[in-house]
């Protein structure tokens, strides 16, 4: 079977190789390469060095939406992660009807982003309209608005992962720990958390990177306003490269940056993460 498997891989993997080269290598390759280019299309390209990386850095939008987007991400890691942990140990219990639970907490992260943002868009709107305000007033309706939205969205989908990591841990622990005398709070800091930090890794990296990247319900809850305070890192990015004229290359240099920042910090994440786990 070995020697079948490895006669016929090339025959399964170059087609998947190939379509990830065309459509992922070679693109981020050609935008690293722009990056360091004025240009209107890739046609007319015209090298230029680091000029648009200093342009990124003393554009005053790209540094306020850097830190909009970090103190975002932060918040949203906390409490998508404290929500998600307290709603999957509920869950786990023996309570009727769990399942039923489990499916209408998981639903919100069905629904598509741009669907999302207007729903709440018209519920935030509405309910802020007894104080003659909006999402749109200031930066931080506008933030608190999207970390609604994303707790409503993720909390779900993260609880499931967390119900996956919680049975999973052997009952044998958990019975020897009540046997040793331990209350609830020694039983959850001594032994569920240390077996669920496999799980912990995984909802930190997803919501981290999820936090960081968010685009489409920025887009349709705020759209950046008022003046751009409430615009994210993405959707600056976005904006530069369709929405100014002669500012391409520029765009594309917030992208690259874009990129390293976030893969530095979910790396980060993760190694930190995985020197926590233990074998079970």
């Amino acid at each position: 079977m070995e020697k079948a498997i490895k006669r016929y891989m090339p025959i399964f993997v170059l087609p998947t190789l190939a379509a990830f080269t065309v459509g992922f290598i070679a693109p981020f390759l050609v935008g690293i390469w722009l990056s360091f280019c004025k240009f209107t299309t890739i046609t007319d390209a015209r090298l230029v060095g680091f000029v648009n990386y200093a342009k990124v850095f003393s554009d005053a939008t790209f540094i306020h939406s850097l830190w909009f987007t970090t103190l975002f991400t932060i918040v949203t890691v906390v409490l998508i992660n404290f929500l998600a942990f307290a709603v999957a140990m509920a869950l786990t219990m023996k309570i009727r009807g769990n399942y039923v639970f489990r499916t209408i907490f998981f639903m919100p992260n069905l629904i598509g982003g741009i669907v999302l943002g207007y729903i709440w868009s018209l519920l935030l709107n509405g309910i802020l309209a007894f104080w003659m305000r909006t999402l749109t007033y200031s930066a931080t309706y506008g933030f608190w608005g999207l970390v609604i939205l994303m707790l409503w969205q993720q909390v779900g989908y993260m609880m499931i992962i967390y119900i996956a990591g919680i049975q999973n841990i052997p009952r044998d622990l958990i019975e020897a720990a009540r046997i040793d005398g331990a209350n609830k709070w020694q039983e959850l800091r001594y032994v569920i958390l240390p077996m669920l930090m496999p799980s912990i890794t995984v909802c930190t990296f997803l919501t981290l990177t999820n936090g960081f990247k968010l685009f489409d319900q920025n887009l349709a809850l705020t759209n950046g306003e008022p003046s751009q305070k409430s615009e994210m890192l993405a959707m600056n990015i976005f904006s530069t490269f369709y929405g100014r004229n002669g500012w391409e290359g520029v765009g594309q240099a917030k992208a690259v940056i874009f990129f390293i920042i976030v893969g530095a910090v979910a790396l980060t994440q993760n190694y930190l993460s995985r020197r926590k786990e233990v074998e079970q």
